[in-house]
């Protein structure tokens, strides 16, 4: 027992911020990255908190990294809830000023990211300077438990974790291509037409989710001989000529370089969902923007449902 009492009473709380880092990202590296400091400094501090209570928070692995312990297992889920509670006591205690501002980390699938969210986040910035925020728009799932963002907006529904979640909206995608493109091939004036013409799809084996693999489904006879992992290069290679592209209407719609083909026979409504971890919702700053992404979706729902082509943006 006596020994408890003094390890509890050398223990250094700032040393929880390093440990927490350090088992998100499973580097001391990229840890000390994040935090703006070099690597022996965590390696110390980490170090410093295992004495300090007495076990071993890290296995260290050459291919692994840091891969917690059982006991890090149990310390992370305490060190998260103080985390969010101290987050939470700035707020309460500070003025709206103050609780007005930090940072904010937000991940998206890329097309959306690209070319919704990020023209939609500098209005926000503008009108909350004092909140910084970090856009992700990456092709692949982002994790809420490791702390990568924290606020995520996805393809599919979380299916179990501490989260809240709401569908943000539908959307809508359609078949396009160029008008050079058209004019230089066989025409298409009936979804049986397609099977002679050549697709830029996802490479199917390497999509983040089921939820793009459309292609073979709405038609069956396709041929795609240009494959990638990202919407924007599938966009790109649109514009190009290089052949026919399922993409969103909020990407595709706004380019005038590319038509849609039979857009009432060929289409696809897909949802995209909001969600974060329940100890952030309550934040102010986590709160102004998932509020405001809400809004503003809301009021392009032309836009994504391939009914527009301009996007309006917050008063």
């Amino acid at each position: 027992m006596q020994k408890n009492i003094t390890s509890l009473g050398s223990l250094n709380w700032d040393d929880l911020k390093f440990f927490l880092e350090v088992a998100r990202t499973r580097k001391a590296s990229s840890a000390a990255k994040r935090l703006g400091v070099d690597y022996t400094t965590v390696s110390r501090r980490i170090s410093s908190l295992e004495v300090a209570l007495g076990t071993l928070l890290f296995e260290k692995s050459r291919t692994n990294g840091f891969v917690l312990t059982a006991e890090g297992q149990r310390l992370l889920s305490y060190a998260e809830s103080i985390e969010s509670t101290l987050h939470m006591a700035c707020e309460q205690v500070s003025g709206s000023g103050v609780a007005l501002s930090g940072h904010v980390r937000m991940g998206c699938t890329e097309g959306f990211g690209s070319f919704f969210v990020t023209p939609q986040l500098s209005h926000f910035v503008d009108a909350y300077p004092a909140i910084s925020v970090d856009i992700l728009p990456l092709p692949h799932f982002i994790s809420l438990s490791k702390r990568e963002a924290d606020i995520v907006i996805a393809l599919e529904r979380p299916e179990h974790g501490p989260y809240v979640c709401c569908k943000l909206c539908d959307y809508r995608l359609r078949l396009y291509a160029t008008q050079e493109y058209l004019d230089s091939h066989e025409p298409i004036t009936r979804s049986s037409d397609l099977a002679r013409h050549q697709f830029i799809s996802y490479v199917d084996d390497l999509a983040f989710s089921s939820e793009l693999l459309y292609l073979a489904n709405l038609i069956p006879a396709a041929s795609a001989n240009l494959r990638s992992t990202s919407v924007i290069a599938q966009y790109v290679a649109a514009q190009q000529g290089r052949g026919l592209a399922i993409l969103p209407c909020f990407l595709a719609a706004q380019d005038p370089r590319l038509v849609a083909i039979l857009p009432e026979e060929v289409e696809i409504t897909r949802q995209f969902w909001m969600y974060c971890r329940e100890d952030l919702r309550k934040l102010k700053r986590i709160t102004l923007l998932w509020d405001y992404i809400r809004d503003v979706t809301e009021r392009n729902t032309p836009l994504l449902m391939g009914e527009s082509r301009a996007m309006s943006f917050a008063d």
